[in-house]
């Protein structure tokens, strides 16, 4: 073991190979450069006499800074288009019209059940004392009876056969200022009351009523029969504006002879020729809606006639007429045969 311990390089016989007069001749004679030359770097070697130069740095030498072309832009938070907003609108529209109903129908079940226990609906319309001699003759309520849907519509129709009425009732006075100031004219007096008293509850049973209850119960039937009825009520609108002398309508031509006659009675007569023409306006109007509503409702002539046919079978009263003519005629057979 001794042999490894012992340094060969401490051996005074050993020779640096390093120190060989070979080495160092080639050594003393290779190109100036070589000695500061790093084979692990890319660059080459360069003669001193050739070295570029280094120019100190000034004191206001700042360091090169890339600017680009053209800004860019400001962060935003996302917005919402027109149409995300719309949607979100209808959104919040439908939901407050869903709410709407079921508070609605809450409030219309809570009636019934109100009603049934009370023994059922009373009669509440026309809305007359209790002391009346005659009490009232079918039940109006539009916020329980009518859908949600149709319940402005039906209450336009109400109004409007409120304002018709009050018409007829100014036609009264403007026929009256009339026959005051002309003697002749006593009949167009007599017929303004007349119509007064015909029109107000015919038109109430004959159009708005089938109206209410067409809405009501969806009813196909009453459809039509609100509609034939209508139409006529129109043509009775038209011909009241327009005041054919002899009629007892203040229209725009017994006006204008009313005018010839006395200004301030021909003035009253214009203005109630006015009211003729604005509910003839206003019918023709509500008639379209209506139809409108009508045709997205699905009733359909063939549904009526299903309806009409399912009522009168239903009748009790039309029952026991064909009962009747059943067993006459069967008694008539049997005594033939005899």
């Amino acid at each position: 073991m001794s042999d490894f311990d012992s340094n060969p390089f401490a051996d005074p016989d050993f020779s640096n190979p390093f120190q060989d007069p070979s080495v160092t001749q080639v050594t003393r004679t290779a190109p100036p450069g070589l000695e500061e030359y790093n084979p692990f770097t890319d660059t080459k070697p360069v003669p001193p006499g050739s070295a570029p130069k280094s120019v100190p740095p000034t004191a206001n030498t700042q360091p090169a800074i890339m600017k680009p072309t053209e800004e860019p832009p400001a962060y935003t938070q996302p917005q919402q288009t027109q149409d995300q907003v719309r949607a979100q609108a209808e959104l919040l529209r439908r939901q407050e019209e869903l709410e709407r109903k079921a508070a609605e129908l809450d409030r219309r079940e809570r009636e019934m059940q109100s009603l049934s226990a009370s023994g059922g609906r009373k009669n509440n319309w026309p809305p007359l004392p209790e002391k009346f001699p005659v009490g009232p003759c079918f039940y109006h309520d539009i916020s329980v009876d009518i859908p949600v849907e149709y319940q402005k519509t039906v209450k336009i129709m109400y109004y409007l056969w409120m304002f018709h009425t009050g018409t007829l009732f100014a036609n009264i006075f403007g026929c009256l200022s009339w026959f005051c100031v002309d003697a002749s004219r006593g009949v167009d007096f007599g017929l303004a009351m007349l119509w007064f008293m015909l029109f107000t509850p015919c038109s109430f049973v004959c159009w708005y009523r089938p109206l209410y209850g067409a809405f009501r119960s969806d009813s196909s039937f009453r459809f039509f029969v609100f509609f034939f009825v209508y139409i006529c009520q129109f043509g009775v609108h038209v011909l009241q504006a327009i005041g054919i002398t002899g009629w007892g309508a203040s229209g725009w031509i017994s006006a204008l002879t009313g005018l010839n006659t006395s200004i301030p009675v021909g003035i009253i007569m214009i203005l109630i020729a006015a009211l003729f023409t604005a509910s003839a306006v206003i019918s023709l109007i509500m008639f379209k809606k209506v139809h409108a509503l009508y045709r997205t409702t699905g009733a359909s002539f063939e549904k009526a006639q299903q309806e009409f046919a399912t009522g009168v079978m239903a009748n009790k009263t039309v029952q026991t007429a064909a009962a009747n003519a059943a067993s006459t005629a069967a008694r008539g057979a049997f005594k033939e045969q005899i």
